[in-house]
């Protein structure tokens, strides 16, 4: 259980650095520049900001996961 969790927490950490966050528009115009570095620049951005949301609702998940190992553990006792 341990090492499926571990797993899971990995990729979901490694999947940010693989996507394209730009929407199609922002790279249509962006790439238009000759200067790449702007490009890049947003598209790291958007990953930061996309990270926020993921961390709350994992937090979340967190909780309700130990809360209801707790009750369970209670349950047997």
């Amino acid at each position: 259980m341990k090492t499926r969790f571990l797993f899971i927490l990995i990729l979901f950490l490694l999947l940010p650095f693989a996507a394209e966050a730009q929407c199609s528009m922002c790279r249509a115009v962006l790439e238009s520049e000759g200067d790449q570095s702007t490009a890049k620049g947003i598209n790291d951005g958007i990953l930061y900001l996309m990270i926020f949301p993921y961390l709350l609702i994992g937090g979340i998940g967190f909780f309700i996961y130990r809360s209801r190992k707790k009750a369970n553990k209670s349950e047997e006792a």
